[in-house]
């Protein structure tokens, strides 16, 4: 009777056992297929931008009512514009062309941004005057003196639209919209049943101290560098350089131990802003380094680059680098189609999935799995012995080997 009980005792024991393998196997199976990146640079890079293009491309995008929302936003934005460049001009004593500008100037001024909720007269027409007023056009052109938003032309070359009763954002201006993050956003999205957790940090330096919870269980560093900042000032600090800063941080980021098995992507952004700017504004005044001929913005870029490149101090760490514009929404579907590969090689090497012992047997399994599931036009690809093929059954290939 006692060898029965121990018996019977010891299978519900090795039941047990098995569930909590079973269980143990699963959490590593899921924890495999999720992937956090965690996307850093300095304020107004283009990191919340980016995370719109990823809620437009992989995501559910914006409905006509997630628009509505950003509504009142964009008329705060174009107010604030207007308002920092009306300062501006009194900072560097550009006077108004038309008489008439003075109280429409002083009128815009008296607006409280943050209580904005409609646009109506009399400031469409005050906004529409100043904006057409050659001292508020010279205030512009000379923007690198102060802060002003990268919007500001999207917006007040479109301001009969905009001012329209029935106006409804459309996708660019919700991806125009700057509203400083603050804290941290987390954006997850499913590509091929793995996880993409993608997570949005302040700029801002009052902001970095909050990093530190993001960094455990890096997969990638995604790095923003905004292309057209190399002649500009920090808003903290209006005797620092922008590009400077960038640079500060980026080494900083890429020698700390938390990252030191994480991937590093870099995307110099703006490249739009980029070539408009160097048409004006030479790249040698501000890095005397710089010995490429001017107004020339493959080779500005292609040095602001190498500046990035040449901080990492691990010759053995592959910097991936991309130009991008992160309004652009092609131009980010076909970079970060290039980015998910990249990461998910990196990954699949990780996980020994790509080593010569390895290979036949995914492969055959693979194939199996295939089979059962009648993917028929995949099965010749399943036989090739290159992982680029392996990438496109990467759904297969965790199932299989997990």
């Amino acid at each position: 009777m006692m060898a029965c009980c121990l018996s019977e005792e010891a299978k519900e024991s090795k039941r047990i056992n098995a569930e909590i393998d079973k269980q143990l196997r699963r959490d590593k199976r899921d924890a495999r297929r999720e992937l956090k990146l965690l996307l850093l640079g300095t304020g107004e890079s283009g990191k919340s931008t980016f995370i719109k293009q990823m809620r437009i491309i992989h995501g559910t995008g914006y409905t006509d009512e997630d628009k509505r929302g950003f509504t009142k936003l964009v008329y705060q934005n174009i107010f604030t514009s207007m308002q920092s460049m009306i300062r501006a001009s009194e900072t560097l004593k550009i006077q108004y062309k038309y008489e008439q500008n003075k109280s429409n100037a002083l009128l815009v001024r008296e607006v409280d941004v943050e209580k904005v909720c409609s646009f109506e007269q009399p400031y469409i027409s005050a906004i529409k005057m100043l904006w057409t007023d050659p001292g508020i056009q010279e205030a512009y052109d000379r923007r690198r003196e102060y802060q002003l938003s990268d919007s500001t032309k999207y917006y007040l070359s479109d301001l009969d639209r905009i001012a329209e009763p029935n106006f409804l954002p459309t996708q660019q201006d919700v991806l125009r919209v700057r509203i400083p993050t603050t804290g941290i956003i987390e954006y997850p999205f499913d590509l091929q049943s793995i996880i993409f957790r993608m997570v949005d940090v302040g700029g801002q330096r009052s902001e970095r101290r909050k990093w530190i919870h993001c960094f455990e269980n890096v997969t990638s560093i995604m790095f923003l560098v905004a292309l057209s900042e190399y002649d500009q000032v920090l808003v903290e600090s209006d005797n620092e350089n922008r590009m400077e800063e960038s640079k500060a941080l980026f080494r900083t980021i890429i020698t700390y131990p938390w990252f030191q098995n994480s991937s590093v992507i870099l995307f110099l952004n703006k490249k739009d802003l980029l070539e408009e700017k160097i048409t004006y504004s030479h790249l040698v005044d501000y890095f005397p380094e710089f010995d490429g001929p001017q107004r020339d913005a493959q080779a500005g870029r292609e040095f602001i680059l190498k500046m990035f490149v040449d901080l990492n101090p691990d010759s053995d760490k592959i910097i991936y680098s991309h130009f991008t514009c992160a309004t652009d929404t092609e131009n980010i579907r076909f970079v970060f189609a290039a980015v998910k590969d990249t990461i998910l090689q990196l990954n699949l090497k990780e996980y020994n999935l790509v080593s010569a012992s390895a290979c036949d047997t995914v492969v055959l399994r693979c194939m199996m799995l295939l089979h059962s599931r009648k993917h028929y036009k995949c099965l010749a690809q399943a036989s090739l012995p290159a992982v680029g093929r392996y990438m496109r059954m990467l759904p297969w290939v965790f199932w299989a080997y997990s």
